[in-house]
């Protein structure tokens, strides 16, 4: 499968020079980083040379051709008969391939980089502040900049994703890892902050776009807990892969080595494009039936006849944003994106000075970056409990139970460095509860929201969700650069009350869509929802 689904020769071209010339654009920041080596790999107050300069202007112009080849060039095509090996009898449609759990594999790693980067913000945080020198309320800006760019991000990743494809816009987003791997070569803070800003925004649309194909292409008896497996594995590895990347490289290469990493694992998710295909749901809204029917037959899937049908005449998806604020989705999307906001003062908040608050507590670098990949290690297992839950007990409650652990655990981490441990000194199981809670949550909200909206602002809706879990994030650091940052037991006490809230809400308006069938949703017309 070529890297465009149905991409003309020259679309393709554009595409893979694009690629090519991010890389090289990256790998031309590389020489000025091995040269520091002699001084522990410090750039601060260092002059960028031509071949930096030159680099930046590569990664520029070849984002701009690899976006010029993910625009689709197919025109509508007449929709015609449903062929018969394709069509769902029974609500039967289909069962999990071989090709379902390679693009499964492929997201996995999508995700785990995806991860990875804001994760890498609480391990790069503190040598950056010795290297420029900064106060932990300067610093702070830096992960500052990220959420900001992580929130932009989900909305307008969500707007590509349902406007040029789900695929486009994960290519789109792996382009983008690639070339903002530089921030571990910029010598000031400033530039810094600008990379790390390009670096939210790549990273902020993956994972409600990840979920957005999935439930468009898994079945409906499997994708509960197939979205929700994904996730959690994704997520709780990703952070594992970023304490382990820390603790193996950190005391060796500085703090920057953790932004490069970007280059390798986002080159061989380019790499691995032929295992992501199109959205075929989305390929029938836009009018290009026959690149659906081959999606559907390498996934050996069949869809209703009442779906298919309802396609004709929706080849142009008109459906405005605000629809996701206005019934029947006001009160589903209120409880959504409160609960998500809440998880993201945990995650992004605490979770994020956590390295530097265990330091303070007097653990020493290698020690807190170990404690903290020990602790991704004991939650890892929850992830399939996360995923049967979902799918075999129920969605809704699935994200309230993992709520409530996750304030269990934030009681629990308050307790850290006091007498009162419910746990004595067994520091990596408060916070290994507390990671349970986090990743539960957030592996069980996107799914969630991806089962909610229909398919013309299904990738909006959920990234509107995602853009809020960074809100919180926002807030925590505005709170930090303003110098009021309470101590790690008063803010994981005062943490509680959202987590709390978000999960009543939930409680008072979530709707069940465990097994949900999604055609009915799927065939809501774009002009009916613009209607008021």
């Amino acid at each position: 499968m070529s890297v465009l689904a149905r991409g003309e020769r020259k679309s393709l071209l554009a595409f893979w020079l694009g690629a090519a010339a991010v890389t090289a654009g990256v790998l031309m920041h590389l020489p000025m980083f091995v040269m520091a080596s002699q001084m522990g790999y410090r750039l601060a107050g260092m002059a960028m040379d031509p071949w930096m300069i030159g680099g930046m202007f590569l990664i520029v112009i070849g984002c701009a051709l690899a976006g010029y080849g993910l625009i689709p060039s197919s025109q509508p095509e007449p929709l015609g008969a449903l062929p018969p090996d394709l069509m769902a009898t029974g609500g039967n449609e289909g069962e999990l391939t071989r090709a379902h759990w390679l693009l499964m594999l492929t997201l996995v790693f999508a995700l785990i980089i995806d991860t990875m980067k804001p994760a890498s913000l609480g391990f790069v945080v503190p040598g950056m502040a010795r290297e420029y020198g900064l106060s932990r309320q300067m610093v702070a800006l830096l992960p500052f900049s990220a959420l900001l760019g992580t929130t932009v991000g989900s909305l307008v990743w969500g707007f590509i994703a349902d406007s040029l494809g789900r695929r486009a816009a994960i290519l789109l987003a792996a382009i983008m890892f690639i070339g903002t791997a530089i921030c571990g070569a910029m010598p000031s803070f400033t530039w810094n902050l600008i990379m790390c800003f390009l670096m939210g925004a790549s990273a902020g649309g993956m994972l409600p776009i990840t979920y957005t194909l999935l439930a468009e292409l898994v079945p409906s008896h499997h994708r509960g807990w197939f979205l929700v497996l994904l996730g959690g594995v994704a997520l709780t590895a990703g952070y594992l892969a970023a304490a382990g990347s820390a603790a193996l490289l950190e005391p060796h290469f500085g703090w920057r080595i953790m932004w490069f990493l970007g280059l390798p694992t986002g080159v061989i998710l380019i790499l691995l494009n032929a295992y992501i295909p199109e959205s075929p749901k989305f390929l029938l809204l836009r009018g290009q039936s026959e690149a659906a029917i081959a999606i559907l037959r390498r996934f050996k899937a069949r869809i209703p006849v009442e779906q298919w049908g309802c396609a004709e005449g929706v080849q142009a998806p008109s459906t405005r944003t605000s629809v996701l604020f206005r019934a029947p989705f006001a009160g589903i999307s209120a409880s959504i994106n409160l609960a998500a906001l809440a998880w993201g003062f945990v995650n992004f908040g605490l979770l994020l000075w956590l390295p530097a608050d265990l330091r303070a507590l007097g653990f020493d670098v290698a020690a807190s970056d170990v404690l903290l990949a020990q602790s991704s290690v004991v939650a890892l297992p929850a992830a399939a409990l996360t995923a049967w839950l979902y799918a075999r007990w129920s969605t809704k409650w699935t994200l309230v139970l993992f709520s409530a652990i996750t304030a269990a655990g934030l009681l629990g981490v308050a307790t850290i460095g006091s007498t009162a441990s419910l746990f004595g000194n067994s520091v990596v199981l408060l916070i290994a509860l507390l990671m349970v809670g986090a990743n539960g949550m957030i592996a069980v909200m996107l799914p969630y929201s991806a089962e909610t909206y229909p398919v013309a602002v299904r990738g909006r809706g959920t990234g509107f969700v995602a853009g809020s879990s960074k809100l919180g994030g926002l807030a925590g650091q505005i709170i930090t650069a303003a110098g009021v940052v309470p101590a790690l037991t008063v803010t994981a006490l005062a943490l509680t009350v959202p987590v709390l809230s978000g999960a009543l809400l939930v409680a008072l308006y979530g709707r069940e869509t465990r097994e949900r069938n999604l055609t009915g949703i799927d065939c809501e017309r774009p002009l009916d929802f613009s209607r008021g």
